[in-house]
């Protein structure tokens, strides 16, 4: 895969952090599993290429794993619930008192 095969249309690695955010946190998937393997199979792939403030909270054994377990900033929370709202259609979102 190359930069412009990315599965997502939003930067890889501020997804990967909202989906990570969003299963193990709020227990509400934004992708399926098998679509987050092929993001972190991917963010693996062009991770030298790749420039993002979080980039550091990401470790290549995370996404070796397929998982994120660290902290996540408060941009990423809100992300998510700007997501949800957008892209998905939802009304209601979970966190939204941040």
């Amino acid at each position: 895969m190359t930069l412009t095969d990315c599965p997502v249309n939003y930067n890889p690695i501020s997804f990967y952090l909202m989906c990570a955010y969003s299963y193990y946190v709020e227990d509400d998937n934004l992708i399926g599993d098998w679509q987050f393997d092929l993001l972190a199979k991917w963010l693996q792939e062009n991770w030298d290429a790749l420039e993002h403030p979080h980039k550091a909270l990401i470790s290549e054994d995370d996404l070796s794993a397929g998982t994120y377990l660290g902290e996540y900033p408060d941009m990423v929370k809100l992300a998510v619930n700007v997501y949800r709202r957008n892209e998905i259609g939802q009304t209601t979102t979970i966190g939204e008192t941040l």
